[in-house]
């Protein structure tokens, strides 16, 4: 019981700081310099938590702010500090709760098996192709007894990607304004259709 309290109340702490420190963590953000770095990645790792403000969005103001290559390291860096944070605050607090309660629902543990098996790809798979909101990837991950440096290693090789355009979109938005956006509306297009296909395939299989 200490330790769910104790985990949640973190939790609570992390977000809440987020929430009602957003306008004034931006502005730092924007000014640029040694201070911004920092608190840039602290805002990508609250955002991990809880998205105070969409990813993308703040990716491509990093991007904006510091340029491409030192936007993929800045964001990159925030993004596995946060989701390790929230990897190993909800393993401490919530898996032996977890496990009890899934252990009366044969299915979810028969999946949960399938994923453990094939840990790298299915971590690697979900970050490249974000199809499954982050958090949930991260809970259910942490939930599970998938090995920390599997998960780790996957996420970390599966942002790249996704970080990289995110930045560079950023980074060209004061250059090439049309670039920037194409960007941005390529990538939520490559994700919209391949959602559409997998929800597609599941109604077939069903049908």
């Amino acid at each position: 019981m200490f330790k769910k309290i104790s985990s949640l109340i973190i939790l609570v702490l992390i977000i809440a700081i987020g929430f009602y420190e957003k306008d004034f963590f931006i502005s730092i953000i924007k000014e640029g310099g040694s201070t911004s770095i920092l608190i840039s990645m602290l805002v990508v790792a609250i955002t991990v938590f809880f998205p105070i403000i969409p990813f993308p969005v703040l990716a491509g103001l990093i991007g904006a702010v510091f340029g491409t290559v030192h936007a993929v390291f800045i964001t990159l860096s925030g993004a596995m500090f946060g989701t390790m944070a929230l990897f190993f605050l909800c393993r401490y607090g919530f898996r032996d709760w977890a496990q009890a309660k899934l252990s009366k629902y044969p299915k979810i543990q028969e999946y949960e098996t399938y994923i453990e098996k094939h840990s790298f790809l299915s971590v690697l798979a979900s970050r490249v192709v974000p199809i499954i909101p982050a958090p949930v990837v991260n809970i259910f991950c942490s939930l599970s007894k998938i090995n920390w440096l599997t998960f780790f290693t996957a996420s970390a090789l599966g942002k790249i990607p996704n970080v990289l355009l995110l930045s560079f979109a950023g980074a060209s938005f004061t250059r090439n304004k049309y670039l920037s956006l194409g960007l941005y509306g390529a990538y939520m297009a490559v994700i919209f259709i391949i959602y559409f296909i997998i929800v597609y395939r599941r109604m077939s299989k069903e049908a």
